[in-house]
């Protein structure tokens, strides 16, 4: 078996200033826990394309495409308080969106995949940049699956600890995608409470208390997040990865261990064999690394077949 994994160095290169917790060290962290796992022969690492400024246009307006792109080939600057570019970050932002777009089309073909890149995606709204995050990745790689291959149902599970209202936002008008969500509440952004259905009941928001542990979590998600997607029964799942709901996360207070993320892919992949999961936050820099060790592990059991653990 075999993990396709969509990475590429050009990722490190967006530059958020010293000491802001969404930084390069991240990546490192998540692929030196990979390459020195005991199934690193196992991995297909793949270079990703970018995404166009057409492709974005599907859930972005033009005009927020341009002001990023202004602001980063103008030199950088922030975004908001929290989200700083450089005068990389756009085009490295086209490609963070393009391997969630591979990743797609690798599900699609029956391989599970692993995205790691950032900027992450899930706060980023139509028109607004936020919370770290430039472009909706999720979001994007949700709409443009539809129609592909016969896929007429999309399900997003973000399982970051902050709710993601940019997801929610995008896709919460179309009712061929449903958004799943269980993050801490009430915490950043503010969104995310029971009460936000969406448009066509194709929205369930999971609010956690702070300081929740792994039992009573992982009720929820057995009470909850299966029995919705099972409901649901889509043809492509999709997976928002952020692991700051780890124990050892500084920035939040939910305390799940790394083998409960690795329970939660095992649970799903017995809906659909084939996920797409794509990184999100996550800033302890060892749990980061355990969590994508784990995680990857459970997805290889169902990858397809081995493919020789190269870079591609």
């Amino acid at each position: 078996m075999s993990l396709s994994v969509f990475y590429h160095p050009d990722f490190l290169n967006h530059d958020t200033g010293k000491g802001h917790p969404e930084k390069p060290d991240r990546l490192i962290a998540c692929v030196s826990a990979l390459e020195s796992s005991d199934f690193a022969m196992n991995l297909e690492w793949k270079s990703p394309r970018a995404a166009t400024e057409e492709e974005l246009s599907f859930i972005h307006t033009k005009q927020h495409i341009e002001h990023i792109k202004k602001i980063c080939h103008s030199g950088g600057g922030y975004l908001d308080n929290d989200t700083p570019v450089c005068s990389n970050s756009f085009d490295i932002a086209l490609k963070s969106a393009g391997a969630w777009l591979d990743g797609v089309d690798e599900v699609i073909n029956k391989n599970s995949a692993f995205v790691l890149s950032r900027p992450p995606g899930h706060h980023a709204e139509e028109n607004r940049a936020m919370g770290f995050c430039l472009f909706s990745n999720a979001a994007l790689a949700a709409t443009t699956a539809l129609g592909k291959n016969g896929v007429k149902r999309v399900c997003i599970f973000d399982w970051d600890v902050h709710h993601g209202n940019g997801t929610q936002s995008i896709v919460q008008n179309n009712p061929d995608i449903y958004y799943i969500s269980t993050h801490q509440f009430p915490f950043y952004p503010g969104t995310g409470s029971q009460m936000e259905t969406g448009k066509h009941n194709n929205v369930l928001n999971i609010p956690l208390q702070a300081g929740m542990n792994s039992l009573d979590y992982l009720k929820k998600f057995d009470e909850h997040v299966i029995p919705a997607i099972q409901k649901i029964n889509p043809d492509l799942l999709i997976i928002s990865s952020g692991f700051d709901a780890h124990t050892r996360d500084p920035l939040a207070s939910i305390n799940l261990e790394t083998d409960d993320f690795a329970y939660m892919t095992r649970k799903i992949q017995g809906i659909l064999p084939h996920l797409l999961v794509g990184l999100e936050g996550g800033y302890d820099l060892k749990a980061l690394g355990e969590c994508c060790k784990a995680v990857a592990g459970v997805l290889i059991n169902n990858a397809g077949e081995k493919r020789g653990g190269k870079r591609v």
